[in-house]
């Protein structure tokens, strides 16, 4: 059974991973998966519309892809869902029977480590007090509620879960979603931990977007 809900993925060169986020947006029950791609130079696109997806292409910003995806969907709630992550069995009910004007889910790292499960524990119970979950972990809204992402290169998932969560309903569920670790495997837990937050505080205190995704990508 599918339910009224449109998932818009922004992709840049994730062939490797494209189709399981497809396949579990299929799976859980989404009316539509709209890919929402960057510009890649490898298969992505071409994948994506073999496994039943829409594609559109334009700029690599994400906050601008999501933009893009959002205005040729076709139903009544989207979710935002990372290309290296991939929903629960039931994503798409839940959204539509929480009643949420704006949420996301609980989060769980596909690769198995005890550091991983730390991060994912730390990141559910920030969750659990904030309920201003970020785009890792699948943000959802309602159509009449969404005014679109800022169109900034970073902190666009941030900004919007800050800003909805002034205006309506916002829920976290506690079903979860599985996304990649390997940018905490890479740089390392609390390297990884401090390197969002001081992002997070310099952000807050008005500091150049630029340079915040600089550092997010250093």
């Amino acid at each position: 059974m599918s339910w009224p809900v449109s998932v818009i993925i922004p992709a840049l060169d994730e062939e490797s991973r494209i189709a399981a986020a497809i396949d579990s947006a299929f799976a859980a029950g989404a009316a539509e998966v709209i890919v929402a791609d960057g510009g890649s130079h490898d298969a992505t696109t071409r994948i994506a519309a073999e496994h039943g997806a829409r594609v559109v292409s334009g700029e690599s910003m994400r906050s601008r892809q999501m933009n893009q995806g959002a205005a040729i969907a076709s139903h009544d709630h989207l979710i935002f869902l990372h290309a290296d992550t991939t929903l629960p069995a039931n994503a798409a009910s839940l959204v539509v029977e929480s009643g949420a004007v704006f949420g996301g889910f609980r989060v769980r790292f596909a690769e198995r480590s005890w550091k991983l499960r730390l991060a994912a524990a730390m990141i559910n119970l920030r969750t659990f007090f904030t309920r201003c979950p970020w785009g890792d972990q699948a943000q959802f809204i309602r159509r009449d509620a969404f005014d679109g992402f800022r169109e900034i290169p970073i902190m666009e998932d941030y900004e919007l879960a800050m800003r909805m969560k002034r205006r309506g309903k916002t829920i976290v569920l506690r079903e979860k979603v599985t996304t990649s670790g390997r940018r905490f495997l890479e740089k390392g837990l609390l390297r990884t931990a401090a390197i969002n937050w001081r992002i997070i505080v310099r952000y807050r205190l008005g500091a150049d977007l630029n340079e915040l995704a600089r550092i997010y990508r250093s």
